[in-house]
């Protein structure tokens, strides 16, 4: 093989180029913008295992989250701001209460580690949290990492080109792939190219004359004010979100989705999330929604309504009708391989990604069956 051509330098594209990289292949990879400057740098930096229902997209987190754990030994946890937390999913009535036993009930049964905790034992695990709330469970698998520095130091050691669109795929004699030609009318000659361009997908896939049905899924986050030093303790723990958060992101509901995720970073800053609508690439930003992720915040922490919100940003989430991401061989374009289509959970899913089209392009038996990803499932 002479080399690779990854088309992104976002999570998931980063984590093919490392991959690729350890199988001994040649990586070029090609960026029309920055290094994580598009969803990647748009998310909290999750990594859940909790709110992936059982079947193939969570075989995929469980062996995704081993090779987080890898990956973090390798580059150091601190250099990408590992944090192995756990998650904790809180019912904030009786009947949320049966949605959680339900939720530890079939996560068990699919190899998730989860606890159930009563009423009392929530305010033990996280001290700040509103009293009234009727239990939840604790998801120690869970972890978190800063999405950009992950993104850059997967990249490191492999040449990256910004600022540098693809615009043609390149085509031999039997219609396999031989390169792609940038804008500037450079030929980057491959014996494969990745298609990892996330929400932009299908624009690349089309080219080949396959159809990816990937579509932008537009979400908010709130930034607070740093509430901590580098040396003290979080005021929040753990990820902590309700239980209506795994029925938002499986909605296919086109509408405005809100299910309250907060968390602590490395920085003492707080993240409020989360909501999900499908409007295009609209960048307007709507009061009533961002008032929403405020108020549901600060009815699980009350402390939060005195502190103050820096900012807000959006991102664009590379949805599915399935719900699940795109991996695998072009079905008309020999030498095309698709790693795109993970809505909000291409942070966790990046590693398993990456070490499964780096399998598949060399040979090599992934550790999940890639099938369920299959881009041909589309025709």
């Amino acid at each position: 093989m002479t080399g690779v051509v990854v088309v992104g330098a976002g999570i998931v594209g980063a984590a093919c180029a490392w991959y690729l990289a350890r199988a001994g292949v040649e990586v070029t990879v090609l960026e029309r913008d920055t290094v994580a400057g598009g969803t990647s740098s748009a998310g909290e930096g999750n990594i859940l295992v909790s709110d992936k229902p059982p079947g193939p997209v969570l075989e995929l987190a469980l062996w995704s989250r081993r090779l987080w754990q890898d990956v973090a030994g390798e580059l150091g946890p601190a250099a990408i701001e590992w944090e192995p937390k756990g998650g904790l999913v809180v019912a904030e009535s009786p009947s949320d209460l049966d949605r959680v036993h339900r939720l530890v009930e079939r996560q068990r049964a699919a190899g998730v580690v989860a606890t159930e905790l009563s009423a009392d034992q929530l305010s033990q695990v996280e001290p700040r949290l509103a009293s009234g709330l009727a239990g939840g469970a604790f998801f120690p698998q869970d972890a978190q990492v800063q999405p950009m520095l992950a993104t850059a130091y997967l990249l490191k050691g492999v040449e990256v080109r910004t600022g540098t669109e693809v615009r043609e795929l390149r085509t031999g004699p039997s219609g396999e792939v031989t390169g792609v030609r940038t804008a500037d009318g450079t030929v980057v000659p491959a014996a494969a190219v990745v298609n990892a361009t996330g929400v932009a997908g299908a624009d690349l896939a089309a080219q080949a004359g396959t159809r990816l049905p990937i579509e932008p899924r537009r979400g908010f986050i709130l930034v607070t004010e740093p509430l901590r030093g580098a040396r003290e303790p979080a005021p929040i723990r753990h990820k902590v979100y309700t239980a209506g958060y795994a029925d938002a992101v499986a909605s296919d509901d086109p509408g405005v989705q809100t299910a309250a995720v907060i968390e602590c970073t490395r920085a003492g800053t707080v993240l409020i999330g989360s909501s999900r609508e499908r409007r295009g690439f609209d960048d307007a930003y709507p009061v009533p929604v961002l008032r929403r992720l405020a108020a549901q915040a600060v009815a699980l922490f009350p402390f939060l309504a005195r502190v103050r919100v820096l900012r807000a940003f959006h991102g664009f989430r590379p949805y599915t009708p399935d719900h699940l991401p795109v991996i695998g061989p072009d079905p008309r374009m020999p030498g095309l391989w698709h790693a795109c289509g993970h809505e909000g959970a291409g942070i966790g899913l990046a590693p398993a990604t990456g070490a499964m089209i780096a399998a598949m392009i060399t040979g090599g038996a992934p550790a999940v069956d890639p099938a369920p990803f299959s881009p041909a499932r589309f025709r």
